[in-house]
This record gives C-alpha cells, structure tokens and sequence, in this order.
C-alpha cells in the first residue's frame, strides 16, 4: 500500500497519508489508484466528515507524478492521457472538506492535490516550486490550480522560475497558498485540530459551503482546463530532450523567499 488511511470514528476525521517517503510520495500508478479509490470511499463512508491529506516522512509533501511512471500518450494533437486529473478529491465528487498538511517540499504534480484541497496547513520547514519550464514542460493544470488562490504575478514567478527557486511556508501565506504557517513538525496536528472542528459541524451545511467556494471559481478553472492539453502538446519538449534535462540537473543552487 502507497497511501495510508485512518479513520477516527469519534470525531469523524480521516487522514490520508501518502506513504512513499523514499520517493519524496511522488504519485506513481498505485499511489494513484489508491487515492482515487479512498476519496470515491469516503463519499460513502457517513462516518468520514472531514479529511486531511498529508505525506509520510520530513522531506517532502509530495513531488508530483513519480518520473519512472511510463504514461503513454495518443498520437492525435488532440488528445492528451493525464493521470493526474483524476487524482483529487473534487474530481471524484467527493465535497466533504479536505485539508492539507505539508512539510517539507511540494512541488509539480502535488499541485493537483493542493488545488482541490479546501486550504493548506504547512510547518515552517516546507516549500513550494514548480520544476516544469526547467525541465522543458509547459507548466499548465499546475498553474491553473495555483491561479484559483495566488495573485497572476506569483504564479507566474512560481512557474517560469521552474527549479530555480523554493517559495518558503511564510511567502505562501503571504500569497494565499498557504492559510496557516505552523512550527517546524506541527503542520498535521494543526490540521488535524481544524478537520476536528469543522467535522463536528452538521454535515450538510458544511458540505453545501464547500461545493458554494468551488463554484466561485469553478468555471475559470474549467475554461482553462480546457486550453491545458494544447498548450502541453505545443511547448512540451520531447520526453527523450526532457529526460536529458531532468538526468543533467544540477543540485542546489536555487533561491528561497
């Protein structure tokens, strides 16, 4: 198993927990799976009012989709296999709130998970970047997401900037990524402490406000979605050019605010 859930049944939070430290919880195919059929359980589960969504070890949240994951893609310009789409609680309906945990990194694909979260809770220790321009990827649905709660000018700082650059926990906040910076460590008790308040809200009240939030912004998103596949399919290097990039990268040397 690639995520680990708990479920306390007396105040009605789980967390989910991506349990791949050795690979910083970059989201292969099981991981995937996994989450997906845990966010479509919970939509049954009456027992589950609230989630929080963390990763196993200090190193990382998660580093977005595992590079070793083979994703073969269609020979028509007009089609696009993402299988990070579906790997949110909002794409599989699930409206109960979900909150965040993050330490350390959170970077690329974990973009995906953050954007369909309700809010972040990170510890002093995380950071966030986007590696895609560096490694000759149109950073696309990752930006989206990232536009729904941050200021144009930084996400477009977060993105161009690619590798180059870590955002601190207080920057993000800062900008809106973030709603509550915590101690080195804290970040999933925190998290947990808001799941357990919200949780003992009447349910459907609480899930009626966070289907009202997302439909504030819902149909940008979904416009621009919609836009990702051909603007992927025209920057995007070839995978063997991007897989030069990625091997040749050279460690350290980037810049945190």
């Amino acid at each position: 198993m690639t995520v680990d859930v708990t479920r306390d049944k007396e105040t009605g939070v789980a967390v989910v927990t991506l349990d791949r430290p050795h690979r910083h919880n970059a989201l292969d195919a099981a991981t995937i799976t996994e989450l997906v059929a845990a966010w479509r359980e919970f939509r049954h589960d009456d027992g589950v009012r609230a989630v929080v969504l963390t990763g196993a070890g200090e190193r990382a949240f998660c580093t977005g989709i595992d590079r070793g994951l083979d994703v073969p893609q269609p020979s028509s310009p007009y089609s696009m296999d993402d299988p990070l789409l579906t790997v949110g609680p909002k794409a599989n309906d699930l409206w109960k709130p979900v909150i965040a945990a993050v330490n350390g990194m959170a970077c690329g694909g974990a973009f995906y998970l953050l954007g369909e979260a309700e809010f972040v809770v990170a510890d002093e220790t995380a950071t966030f970047f986007d590696p895609h321009t560096t490694y000759g990827m149109v950073s696309a649905y990752e930006a989206i997401h990232l536009a729904q709660r941050m200021p144009p000018g930084e996400v477009a700082r977060l993105a161009l900037m690619g590798s180059a650059e870590r955002m601190s926990a207080r920057r993000a906040y800062e900008t809106g990524l973030v709603a509550e910076v915590t101690a080195p460590g804290a970040a999933l008790a925190a998290a947990v402490r808001c799941a357990e308040t919200v949780a003992a809200h009447p349910t459907e009240a609480v899930q009626g406000t966070v289907r009202a939030v997302w439909a504030a912004t819902e149909a940008a998103r979904e416009r621009a979605f919609a836009q990702a596949p051909h603007l992927i399919a025209l920057g995007n290097l070839p995978p063997d050019h991007q897989a030069e990039l990625f091997n040749s990268r050279v460690q350290g040397g980037h810049t945190t605010r």
